[in-house]
């Protein structure tokens, strides 16, 4: 009996060490290969276009595509749900569906999209960047990574289904040929060793000339969603200055993607109630950027919750992908498409403006 003790005891300790090497050598390795980008950089603009923008009126596209894998029929491990990442057909097939969609919105002049993978094993190493390329020949387009980890082993009770290698980020599609495009870097981290793994948030600011002699600014970007608003706090508070520079300087400017909390006195339970307060969102401070307009359409939830797949009227939605635009330029019109979250957790929204 005690030496079938002892052995216990030894096969224990060595699964315990196995255990602690796995996370150990897991951390090392992620702190000596963290993803450290340049405050700020150009981007390669790819495939370029001759047209030049000649009018006053301009439509966009914003869209979180949920790296083509978290449709209606996923869940998410990391948001209170079972899945890490659905098999390589769903994803064709959501990509299919995302990449059909964007391809029906092609007369978009801007279409700003987040969580675009580009070589990730959540989303079965497809480059999804290339594939809507495909569907929009006419549009110069950049890439700006924001999420580059080699290897990140969550959930860590289950090594054999770890969550892999995740190479991502922001892409923005334009009609016009930009004359510039660059990355800047969101202040803002958590603590080591969760921010070796975690994302490092940025802007995609698309720079055009157009008729008058001005310059059209198109941001793309994707707040933080994890944290209790300090971090989102930080990034909102770099983007001000950004955009007030460039509304200084006479330029229009326009902001758009999923800012991660409701527009400014939006109620985040507008489309139904969160019974359980696990949902809950922050709103945009009301005094962020006085005279500029948000836009939003309050008729079509923009988000879902991913604890479950998704089931109509049942599964908590809301609305956290929007726009924000200077004074200096008019709102036309603005509608979420709705989809039904059929091949992701965000949904569409279009809009139409004029500068003025």
């Amino acid at each position: 009996m005690n030496r079938l003790f002892k052995m216990a005891v030894s096969i224990i300790l060595i699964l315990l060490g196995i255990a602690a090497l796995y996370v150990g050598g897991n951390m090392l390795y992620g702190t000596l290969t963290d993803y450290k980008p340049a405050p700020s950089e150009q981007v390669e603009i790819k495939n370029p276009v001759s047209r030049q923008p000649s009018g006053s009126v301009f439509t966009f596209l914003i869209w979180n595509i949920g790296y083509s894998a978290l449709g209606d029929k996923e869940d998410f491990f990391f948001d209170g749900g079972k899945m890490v990442r659905p098999s390589k057909q769903r994803v064709e097939e959501n990509l299919r569906g995302i990449t059909g969609t964007i391809a029906a919105h092609a007369d978009a002049d801007f279409i700003l999209l987040q969580e675009v993978d580009v070589s990730s094993k959540r989303s079965h190493c497809i480059n999804e960047l290339e594939a809507i390329a495909k569907a929009l020949p006419h549009h110069a387009y950049s890439y700006a990574r924001n999420y580059l980890v080699d290897y990140i082993p969550s959930p860590l009770d289950k090594p054999w289904d770890a969550y892999g290698k995740v190479d991502a980020g922001l892409a923005t599609y334009s009609r016009y040929q930009p004359v510039e495009a660059m990355r800047y870097s969101l202040p803002g981290e958590f603590g080591w060793p969760k921010k070796v793994f975690w994302l490092d948030r940025c802007l995609l600011v698309f720079r055009c000339h157009v008729s008058n002699g001005k310059q059209l600014v198109v941001v793309n970007q994707h707040l933080e969603a994890y944290d209790e608003g300090g971090i989102k706090k930080q990034q909102m508070d770099f983007m001000k200055g950004l955009l007030l520079k460039e509304f200084e300087q006479g330029n229009y400017v326009i902001a758009g993607g999923d800012w991660n909390q409701c527009p400014p006195g939006f109620d985040y339970q507008h489309f139904g109630k969160d019974e359980d307060g696990s949902c809950k969102q922050l709103n945009v401070p009301a005094d962020y950027i006085p005279g500029w307009r948000w836009a939003f359409d309050s008729n079509t939830p923009s988000n879902r919750k991913l604890a479950a797949p998704y089931e109509k009227g049942k599964t908590f939605v809301t609305l956290i992908d929007f726009y924000l635009v200077s004074p200096n330029v008019t709102l036309l019109e603005v509608k979420g498409v709705n989809l039904d979250f059929r091949n992701s957790d965000h949904q569409p929204v279009w809009m139409k403006v004029k500068l003025e």
